[in-house]
């Protein structure tokens, strides 16, 4: 017998979707099993259960009635009780049981019955977890669900937050967590041979979901796990600690492919691609399954893929809900004469919503459409590119290697620089890199760590000036260190590292706010934001906030000035008193802080200056 089993991501903002998830589900479909994906508001999870029990009730007393048509009246009652928004449904249908079967689940939902043993729809419940500063809905997420399951042992957590702290996710919710990976048979508790981790992605769950992952043309994959290093700041050694140094790629993406349709670009999450012995191995591999250099990709007719998938029964509630996509993409840009016969017949079929289209109606309407899309599909190629995404290590690049990693369509080569005590190794690594035809870089720059402020500057410099010296494009994303396992931060951001102070992080972060996270090629622009000097540096990590924020404004009517020629006069003795008020980056009881020193308050001043205080005019 089947069972129902429930995959559930926390309604948190992530860039790529769950893949210990999309493999789960595609072990549970192979032992003939109904998997439900949810990411979203957890109640609207219950509304729709608590939904379907009740057109089920409905059509097995009333079956001349549409139900499905009315799911947003019927859901609106199930939240709020009011009879009135039914008056249209009692209309059409006058068999007395039906108004009692609204009160009824009326009552079921708002008393939270569908949290009693009895009425639990799950037998097996599956959350994952991501980053510890999510830990608070992480934590709500899984108390909520662990009470739709029909037994304790039903219920499973993983994921990076799990394993990194296993013991308070069980203080906190009763459930002994999965730590790292599915990497051997048994270990969802069920008698079989099957490594989950060895699967396929099942990309069809994807489809189930109103969240669209910014990553969502791209197939997404490991080639080596785990890492050789053991950075104190980094979870990898806890998360994947065996190196594995290939995983077969090619004949995934095949099945993906024959699935769900090809996807332009491939993304890789390995920690640390080039410590494989096998790397070159790696990179033949990728070609192999579609991504040599000059690789093309043209976009599939997803409305066919939809299709198939329907009639093969891949996942009909996910690809009901794309073909309902499709026809709305199809009204937006079909300028035939028939335009009008195309909607008649969507609207004829109940195939303008998702909650009214059937599997039935949307293949009874195929073969009329069927042409349609086909023009619709008809694109030009696009070139593909490979993602090492997670970065490479410099410390391993040599000319042979990025010779090598030449023969892919990588965009962007990510090149780790965690440390300024790295700044020749890393500058002879873009210097290889850039040799071997790899123009477009990027990185990743760990602050807030052991490092001081002027070592993230200096990182950030040094890029400037090779992108200029070498005709390069390089693009930084500083990231903020976060000590994901101390005890008093690891469910919050607020970490300050030994050198910094929240003023200056805060600094920081508003810069990036204006440079969308990200620092660029243009030395003008990058001493625009940073400072063309360590002194200017110095100078913003001081800065007010909101000078920094509205950074032209406040230079043009002169504030800036203002403030910066007061700062600059104060003594040694006085600025041995401001800084450290300063550096808390707390200006609210400024009153309460005793400070009888004009020059000091009149500076402090400008700290208070909020942004509902900004007139731009």
């Amino acid at each position: 017998m089947s069972r129902n089993i429930l995959l559930v991501e926390p309604n948190y903002k992530n860039k790529y979707p769950p893949m210990g998830l999309m493999k789960i589900s595609s072990y549970y479909k192979q032992l003939g099993d109904n998997v439900t994906f949810f990411k979203g508001d957890l109640s609207e999870l219950v509304l729709n259960d608590t939904y379907e029990m009740l057109i089920e009730q409905l059509y097995a007393n009333d079956e001349k009635v549409v139900w499905e048509k009315y799911k947003p009246i019927i859901c609106s009652y199930l939240r709020k009780g009011s009879l009135k928004v039914l008056d249209e449904i009692f209309k059409c249908s006058d068999n007395p049981i039906i108004i009692g079967l609204f009160k009824y689940y009326r009552k079921f939902f708002f008393n939270k019955l569908y949290f009693q043993p009895e009425f639990r729809k799950y037998d097996v419940v599956i959350v994952t977890t991501l980053f510890t500063f999510y830990w608070d809905i992480s934590i709500k997420t899984i108390n909520f669900v662990k009470q739709l399951c029909k037994t304790s042992e039903g219920v499973k957590v993983g994921g990076v937050m799990a394993t990194i702290l296993p013991d308070k996710v069980e203080e906190a919710t009763g459930i002994k967590p999965h730590i790292g990976t599915l990497g051997k048979a048994g270990m969802l508790g069920d008698d079989n041979s099957i490594i989950v981790d060895n699967l396929p992605l099942d990309y069809s769950i994807l489809e189930e979901i109103d969240y669209k992952y910014p990553a969502d043309n791209a197939y997404y994959a490991y080639m080596t796990r785990g890492c050789i290093n053991k950075c104190p700041f980094c979870a990898v050694p806890k998360l994947e600690p065996e190196y594995k140094d290939f995983l077969p790629l090619a004949e995934q993406l095949e099945v993906a492919e024959k699935k769900y349709g090809a996807k332009r670009d491939l993304l890789l999450l390995d920690n640390n691609v080039l410590a494989s012995a096998k790397f070159n191995e790696i990179i033949e591999e990728i070609k192999r399954a579609g991504f040599a250099k000059g690789a093309t990709y043209v976009e599939p007719n997803r409305y066919e893929i939809a299709i198939q998938n329907l009639i093969s029964g891949q996942n009909d509630k996910g690809y009901i809900k794309s073909c309902v996509k499709q026809y709305k993409i199809l009204l937006t840009k079909y300028k035939g004469a028939d335009k009008q016969r195309v909607y008649n017949l969507l609207q004829d079929n109940f195939l303008l919503e998702e909650y009214t289209a059937t599997k039935e109606n949307i293949l009874k309407t195929y073969e009329v459409l069927k042409p349609i899309f086909e023009e619709l599909y008809k694109n030009r190629p696009k070139a593909r590119y490979v993602d090492f995404n997670q970065g490479i290590d410099s410390r391993l690049i040599n000319d042979s290697n990025m010779a090598k990693l030449a023969e892919i369509p990588i965009k962007p080569v990510r090149i780790a620089f965690d440390h300024w005590e790295l700044h020749d190794v890393y500058k002879k690594a873009v210097e290889t890199a850039v040799a071997h035809g790899h123009k477009n870089l990027s990185n990743y720059i760990l602050y807030n760590f052991r490092d001081k402020p002027l070592e993230l500057y200096l990182r950030l410099k040094l890029n400037v000036e090779l992108c200029e010296e070498l005709g390069a494009s390089i693009y930084s994303f500083p990231m903020k260190y976060h000590p994901i396992e101390d005890p008093n931060y690891f469910s919050n951001r607020d970490y300050v590292g030994t050198h910094w102070c929240r003023k200056f992080i805060r600094a920081i972060q508003a810069i990036l706010n204006s440079t969308k996270g990200k620092v660029g090629r243009g030395k003008s622009f990058f001493e625009e934001a940073f400072g063309s000097n360590e002194d200017e540096f110095y100078k913003l990590l001081y800065m007010p906030e909101v000078m920094i924020i509205y950074r032209f404004h406040f230079k043009d009517n002169g504030l800036t000035d203002e403030w910066w020629n007061k700062f600059i006069k104060l003594s040694e003795e006085q600025l041995s008193i401001l800084k450290p008020i300063v550096e808390k980056n707390d200006f609210s009881c400024l009153d309460s802080l005793n400070i009888a020193d004009k020059e000091i308050l009149d500076v402090l001043h400008y700290y208070t200056i909020g942004r509902n205080d900004v007139d731009l005019g």
